[in-house]
């Protein structure tokens, strides 16, 4: 993917010049030095690692024990920082811009670009190499032709059906095409009782769930540089959901949230979310034996022998260039490929290894959603096209808007994807 160039990044941050010098001025980092800035000293034992699951209750024990047994085995000194997820980019791209940060740092996979930008990412390459990630995991990494993170976790968006709801409604197997899908949709409806077959995305917020189905149907959404929503496939995959509303086998009005909770409730038989909506969804439910009903399920296809389509998500460390840098990529190999810690992660926190020998270890091996999640679903996943350019999420919210629209009326897929197109282009800078 093309890199992205400083005007960019700040156009994507919504930041200022002088915002970045004086966010950069105040905010902690991970070097423990306050104002130093990264000195080159690159095989020093002193680096940082820059995490947001260190600022999350839920993972922040896992992370830190991570941290404490790399730093004890190796005898160097780890100084942390976190910052809360929503705020994370932003913070991690100040400093990095202002030199006050240097060595380990997580990120989210739609985050690599931006940070690559900054030209401040060390190629991790021969790290890779010896890893023994999966594909997937390592294309998670990837950009501009370089290795520049290593897959700490490595999972995807995809289906999840209530087998208990499927089974009342007479369905028996899990649909692997549109027809099948369509078929059980309609046998779920049947039912009543305030069961919504599918529920799936229809707040603009999370109708960026349409490009899945967008590529089932067979538009790329970008071909080079030339976006191509608004291609027969994609009005064909619109009109499609468009019919699934117009049915009332979609609800109006959901997102991710309100997806959860329906599933959680046991009033929903499908919905899209990532591999952590186990845990998610058995939090919210009355029901304690929900998740032993859950089911992931490959993106049905067009015809039987299609690739299932399915977005890619997940965490990668990366490794800015400075003081200590060679340390740090020796943690984040470590942290995200040494079987024995991956394992105990993934144990602690569910979120699936990126290596053979961390999927193949009896801990996650053994859990048999994590294990048809990632043959089913992760196997065949891709990045979002759209997340080579700094205006992407603009872009994602242009086409939704659109989509929306369809939904409601206001619009055919065809004027309606085409101004979406129109709208999307202004954007890939």
């Amino acid at each position: 993917m093309p890199p992205m160039n400083r005007r960019d990044v700040l156009r994507l941050l919504g930041l200022s010049t002088l915002g970045v010098t004086a966010l950069s001025a105040c905010a902690p980092d991970a070097t423990g030095g306050g104002t130093a800035r990264p000195s080159g000293d690159a095989a020093a034992k002193t680096f940082g690692f820059t995490s947001w699951s260190l600022n999350e209750e839920a993972q922040k024990a896992a992370v830190q024990a991570i941290v404490d047994a790399y730093a004890s085995a190796r005898k160097v000194t780890i100084n942390t920082a976190s910052f809360p997820y929503n705020e994370y980019l932003n913070q991690v791209t100040l400093k990095i811009r202002g030199g006050r940060l240097s060595g380990a740092v997580q990120l989210d996979v739609a985050w690599l670009a931006a940070l690559a930008s900054l030209g401040k990412l060390r190629d991790l390459s021969a790290h890779a190499a010896q890893g023994g990630y999966t594909e997937v995991g390592l294309s998670s990494g990837q950009f501009g032709g370089k290795q520049l993170g290593l897959p700490w976790t490595t999972g995807s968006i995809g289906l999840i059906a209530n087998t208990e709801i499927l089974e009342k409604a007479g369905v028996s197997e899990l649909p692997g095409t549109i027809e099948e899908f369509e078929a059980a949709l309609n046998k779920v409806a049947k039912l009543g009782d305030g069961v919504v077959p599918y529920a799936a995305a229809t707040k603009a917020a999370q109708l960026k769930d349409i490009l899945p189905w967008m590529k089932t149907f067979g538009s790329p959404l970008l071909d080079g540089d030339q976006i191509t929503v608004g291609d027969d496939a994609s009005v064909a995959a619109v009109e499609w959901y468009k019919k699934l509303y117009d049915a009332k086998l979609i609800a109006p009005d959901v997102d991710r949230f309100d997806a959860r909770a329906l599933f959680a409730q046991g009033k929903a038989a499908f919905y899209d979310d990532a591999i952590i909506a186990r845990g998610v969804v058995a939090g919210q439910s009355p029901d304690k034996s929900l998740t032993e009903k859950m089911k992931p399920l490959a993106r049905p296809v067009l015809s039987a022998g299609g690739t299932p389509q399915a977005l890619l998500w997940g965490h990668v460390i990366v490794v800015v260039e400075g003081e200590g840098a060679d340390a740090a990529a020796d943690f984040a190999k470590f942290a995200t490929s040494d079987t024995a810690t991956v394992a105990g992660f993934f144990e602690k926190v569910k979120l699936p290894p990126t290596t053979t020998a961390g999927l193949g270890d009896p801990k996650v091996a053994g859990d048999a959603f994590t294990t048809e999640w990632t043959e089913k679903i992760t196997k065949t996943a891709a990045p979002n096209p759209f997340w080579r350019y700094a205006g992407y999420a603009q872009i994602e919210t242009a086409i939704a808007e659109q989509v929306q629209a369809v939904l409601v009326g206001q619009a055919s897929a065809k004027d309606a994807l085409a101004k979406a197109a129109e709208t999307a282009k202004g954007l890939q800078k």
